[in-house]
């Protein structure tokens, strides 16, 4: 199937020779020894024998060619990874982040892809950055904003908003702040974009004389370029000065006690994120300005545009240090003409999400209860209406699972992964969220009144991200399984999943990749335990196995139905793998989370030990070679607590493991 031209300079298919063929066998994926071509046909009577003689041979090679072999730890190079779908707003194509890990296998790309949702074609590219992220359909869908990030001296600049226009022309760049932007938020016109930026006055006032100065520098040197002889004056003490005075010094002091964030790098609290707002460019002819709408020493976050497109309401916290104090949050309105933010309320939680209810009077968000304080509280839906010092109302108190996460697995988009919010019906009668229940992550529809639950999605699988487009008319979501990446999926008109990429099949249709098992144990009080076994390729139950339980971080997250390379590998490589979700694992509820406090750890542990007895004792263990590895619990001293005489599991080496673990011994 031909790939569509992309609206960039990208890659053409191949030109495919006229030669009619036909497979011997179905391979999936045809190779040249697996089919042969009506001109052989045409030979004599006499060469029969050794024309069969060459089907047998090709039947033979092509067999072969169709075995597949065991995953390994360089696999990981080839994968593709899906982020941050975006739904059109007719809802009939989805523009998607591609994420491949570079030629030098030393960081990732990312470029801007688009599929239709009914299918028949395969995905076409749309940029040609690689470090290109976030896509935003503008609302008549006749331009696509995205992030780009340039790259200099090695390195990738801050990442600037771009323009597409997808009824042709190349991508144009209409923002260049020192510090980079955030994600486009389009107005409800089309007319405006909305994003978030730490630049400030200074940066802006050193990137304005940089500017002059390689301006003045660019005409001085066409000027020279007119002169036979060229003097080269040497810089002035006062040039050596603005230079020195130009330089961002790299020393960091630290005042505050959080002062490094993940990904982030170091907190700078002169740079909080503010709201910025800028014209929507049709051309890149279009010069254009933005202009700063929010100001002072606390961030903003989630501006979201109200219907009319006359107002913007955004999140923040006018506190110094927050990590004194539990989870708050402070909803304020501004003009979109700028003035003074308005201050509606004070949300006792941290939320997440916020989406805006079609009438225009309510926010729905994720959040999770700070009182009581808890070592873990589940993530709940709630709602606020947006009046002065209204307070939220939790839609889900009454369901007794985690809405908006669910299990976690090694394999998420590693770049452009984007985000999840809350979607409402058109009528706002219900809302679209995730849920995680039992190791399992699907999608479900809440009653905006009562928090009645109707599941959309069911399976053994994991929803990494979802979209709609507006009025949830069309659904999308990404969704991840033991065996499969991540690929997206659509509700057909009967409520049925129907897939709409298969990104990684060249990969994965010469991999033997393998199903784990779900087995349920009792632990000592009688709490039922739930957890996997990843068997090797073959597994015989007649043989013998040495057994790894690999133990989740946390403490609070979630095995489940979710890709997991390393328990693929490991599986590849002989060994059975067991990964439980024990006591204060997340997706069974508030009481089974939260059992844990003051108590950690503890009964956890007896937890892991009961799963390893039950695997043991199903015959196909090799009880002189048990190991374990994993996240936070694996510190814990097993072989003190039990007086265990196992012999510990030496894992070999391989020149590139998938993922650096600790192995202790057991």
């Amino acid at each position: 199937m031909a790939r569509s031209p992309a609206r960039e300079t990208v890659f053409n298919d191949q030109p495919i020779e006229s030669t009619a063929t036909f497979p011997l066998h179905d391979t999936g994926a045809m190779s040249p020894c697996g089919m042969f071509t009506w001109s052989w046909m045409i030979v004599s009577v006499a060469r029969r024998a050794s024309i069969w003689l060459a089907i047998g041979a090709a039947l033979t090679m092509g067999t072969a060619a169709a075995e597949k072999r065991n995953i390994t730890e360089k696999d990981l190079f080839d994968f593709v990874w899906i982020g941050d779908p975006q739904v059109s707003p007719d809802g009939n194509r989805v523009a998607f982040v591609r994420v491949t890990v570079n030629d030098k296998k030393e960081g990732y790309d990312t470029s801007i892809w688009s599929i239709a949702v009914a299918g028949g074609e395969e995905p076409h590219r749309l940029t040609t950055g690689t470090h290109d992220t976030a896509p935003r359909w503008s609302p008549d869908g006749k331009y696509l904003a995205f992030l780009r990030s340039a790259e200099k001296d090695g390195k990738a600049e801050p990442p600037q908003l771009f323009m597409l226009p997808l009824t042709g022309g190349d991508a144009f760049g209409f923002t260049a702040l020192p510090k980079g932007a955030s994600a486009a938020v389009w107005s409800p016109d089309g007319k405006q974009i909305a994003f978030t930026s730490s630049a400030n006055a200074e940066d802006l006032a050193k990137q304005e004389k940089k500017k002059r100065k390689e301006e003045e520098l660019k005409k001085a040197t066409a000027e020279s370029a007119d002169s036979t002889t060229v003097q080269t004056a040497p810089p002035s003490p006062s040039t050596k000065r603005e230079d020195e005075g130009a330089h961002e010094s790299d020393i960091h002091v630290i005042t505050r006690a959080v002062y490094r964030s993940n990904d982030e790098g170091y907190v700078d609290p002169k740079r909080p994120q503010h709201i910025w707002l800028i014209q929507a460019p049709h051309t890149a002819d279009e010069k254009i300005l933005p202009k700063q709408l929010t100001d002072g020493r606390f961030d903003e976050a989630e501006p979201i545009w109200s219907a009319d497109g006359t107002t913007i309401y955004f999140a923040s916290l006018h506190v110094d240090e927050p990590y004194y104090e539990l989870p708050k949050s402070e909803l304020y309105s501004v003009a979109g003409t700028g003035g003074k933010p308005t201050k509606l309320t004070t949300v006792e939680m941290g939320i997440e999400g916020l989406s805006l209810s079609p009438d225009g009077k309510q926010m729905a968000f994720i959040a999770s209860a700070t009182q009581p304080v808890s070592s873990y509280t589940q993530p709940d839906l709630w709602t606020i209406e947006l009046t002065p010092n209204a307070k939220p109302r939790n839609l889900t108190e009454k369901f007794d699972y985690d809405v908006g996460s669910g299990v976690f697995g090694d394999n998420a988009p590693p770049r452009g992964v984007g985000s999840n919010r809350p979607i409402w019906s058109a009528d706002g009668k219900s809302i679209l969220e995730l849920c995680g229940k039992e190791g399992r992550t699907n999608l479900a529809k809440f009653d905006a009144t009562t928090g009645a639950v109707s599941e959309l999605t069911q399976g053994n699988q994991a929803v990494i991200r979802f979209g709609a487009s507006p009025g949830d008319k069309r659904i999308i979501y990404l969704v991840s399984t033991p065996t499969r990446v991540g690929d997206l999926f659509t509700l057909d008109e009967n409520g049925q999943p129907r897939q709409i990429t298969d990104i990684n099949h060249d990969l994965f249709s010469r991999l033997e990749v393998t199903e784990p098992e779900e087995i349920r144990y009792e632990s000592f009080d009688g709490k039922r335990i739930q957890a996997w076994l990843q068997k090797p390729p073959g597994f015989d139950p007649h043989k013998k196995y040495p057994l790894i339980l690999n133990i989740h971080g946390g403490p609070h997250a979630a095995y489940g139905y979710i890709f997991e390379h390393e328990f693929q590998w490991m599986a590849a490589k002989g060994y059975v793998v067991l990964f439980p979700n024990p006591r204060g694992s997340t997706t069974y509820g508030q009481e089974f989370g939260n059992v844990i406090q003051y108590h950690y750890p503890g009964d956890d542990f007896q937890d892991l030990m009961r799963g390893v007895d039950e695997v043991i004792r199903r015959g196909y263990i090799d009880e002189k070679k048990l190991g374990k590895l994993g996240g936070i619990r694996r510190i814990s001293p097993c072989s003190s607590q039990t007086g265990s005489r196992r012999r510990p599991l030496i894992i070999p080496k391989t020149s590139e493991p998938a993922r650096p673990s600790l192995i202790l011994r057991m």
